[in-house]
């Protein structure tokens, strides 16, 4: 039974397993704001926890039962086990525990309009656009996203407003534990397979997360994606419906404009022009994300110069085609890409942005999704030149042996045959310093710790001092 929590009270103490983590550091930073006492714990010392320490957190290097004393609560995400001995020794002083998801739904109950974006892809991306948007329109919202937006200094604004927007995540049907006044689905495909049995599960789970939606609610959703629409012919709240290849859809984008580092195009609202918005992020992914955001952001009633004022500041997040730099030439981009759908759509968007090769660094992101996606994995990478594969990122699984990096590269290869496969980060960096020329772009791409081998490339670089070889791939 979902419980409710009030966080007034300067008595209250909650511990966090995993605080460092994107979302459970911002819920500790909304929670420290509330005068709440705030403890946890992590592995590993970040710019995140040192944050949250400066502000008064006290944060544990490990997960250990002495960690938990007094605490009145005790949160832990969805990828902690069980058996962690502060969930254990918690239950044994029968301290109340509740998943991350359970905490974010009692703060989102906290706030009258609350808007909360899901879909298997974009949901950091859109969450920021619709950020921008509230922020330029001086709506004052509390933010709660993915990832490290500048606009707000980090992944988490307190705002002074009755506006929450947060980002809603599938996995082990996480946004079943909350209840917005507005829903926004920007796609449904087969994702999380090590907790979904296929993509009928993950649809229907998407639309027991719509059924929570406050009412009378708002719920803004995709036509393009298949999934999506089949969603719309079930709902009882109101919907306004967004694509670029439907006809059928309230709003759509006309005369899109494609070009390095931004795009434009004419929105459409019920076959009438709306608005010329112009972006300054690349990709038809990211033209689909913005209408997301205009829908959802018309919905509120937000006006159109703050809408297209709003777009137009985005300048993206980070890991979403975040520029880390160029040396002699070689631009290094890295991405949060570890879809097949979203390495494709994100591949796209990287090619227009060089006149170059496109090489790409992929870290496979969970055993499980690089088995059951393994052949559309193999075809994700046809517009890169180069694909160096890493080994595969286990994030909160152990490797049963089904499946290695050392498959995937011979898949790829069966397709495209430009794959390569390279276990150690300094053997990547040795590989881009032969082969790289000055005009190409090497994408680091993957949910883990990629982001790393573009890092090293570049320190390595510029230490050389020298230009690297132009061999050739």
């Amino acid at each position: 039974m979902k419980q409710n929590f009030s966080f007034d009270t300067d008595n209250m103490i909650i511990h966090m397993v995993g605080i460092g983590g994107i979302s459970m550091s911002g819920l500790a930073e909304i929670l420290m704001n509330k005068n709440v006492k705030i403890t946890g714990s992590d592995l590993h010392s970040t710019e995140i926890t040192e944050r949250l320490r400066n502000m008064g957190a006290d944060i544990y290097p490990s997960h250990d039962a002495r960690n938990i004393t007094n605490q009145n609560l005790v949160v832990y995400t969805a990828a902690v086990s069980p058996d962690n001995p502060e969930l254990v020794e918690a239950r044994n002083r029968n301290i109340p525990v509740i998943e991350r998801a359970e905490l974010l739904g009692s703060i989102m109950e906290q706030f009258d309009e609350s808007i909360a974006v899901s879909g298997t892809h974009g949901k950091t991306t859109t969450t920021s656009m619709i950020s921008s948007i509230m922020l330029e329109a001086g709506l004052d919202p509390t933010i709660h996203v993915g990832g490290i937006l500048d606009l707000i200094g980090g992944n988490t604004r307190i705002g002074g407003s009755s506006y929450f927007v947060a980002e809603a995540c599938e996995y082990k049907d996480s946004f079943l534990k909350l209840r917005p006044s507005l829903a926004v689905v920007l796609n449904i495909d087969a994702d999380h397979l090590d907790y979904f049995r296929d993509i009928d599960h993950i649809r229907s789970s998407f639309e027991s997360f719509l059924s929570n939606v406050r009412n009378p609610g708002h719920i803004v959703l995709n036509l393009d994606d298949p999934q999506t629409k089949t969603l719309a012919k079930t709902l009882t709240r109101p919907v306004t419906s967004y694509g670029l290849n439907s006809a059928e859809a309230d709003w759509e984008a006309e005369d899109i404009s494609l070009k390095e580092g931004h795009s434009s195009f004419t929105a459409i609202y019920k076959k009438s022009v709306w608005a010329n918005v112009t972006l300054f992020v690349p990709g038809l992914h990211n033209v689909s994300n913005a209408l997301a955001a205009i829908s959802a952001c018309h919905a509120l009633g937000i006006p159109q110069s703050a809408i297209i004022k709003g777009l137009e500041h985005f300048k993206g997040t980070h890991r979403r085609l975040e520029d880390k730099g160029n040396v002699h030439g070689i631009r290094v981009m890295d991405d949060y890409a570890h879809h097949p759908t979203e390495i494709q759509a994100t591949l796209s968007a990287a090619r227009s942005l060089t006149s170059g090769r496109l090489i790409c660094v992929f870290q496979p992101h969970t055993y499980t999704r690089a088995f059951e996606l393994l052949d559309d994995f193999s075809r994700a990478f046809a517009q890169a030149d180069t694909v160096v594969v890493t080994d595969i990122y286990a994030a909160r699984e152990k490797d049963t042996g089904l499946i290695n990096s050392r498959v995937l590269t011979d898949r790829i290869n069966l397709n495209t045959g430009n794959a390569v496969y390279i276990s150690e980060f300094d053997d990547i960096v040795e590989f881009l310093q032969e082969n790289a020329q000055p005009g190409d772009l090497i994408l680091t791409m993957g949910a883990g710790s990629v982001y790393k081998a573009g890092e090293l490339f570049l320190a390595a670089s510029k230490s050389l001092n020298q230009q690297p070889s132009v061999s050739g791939l």
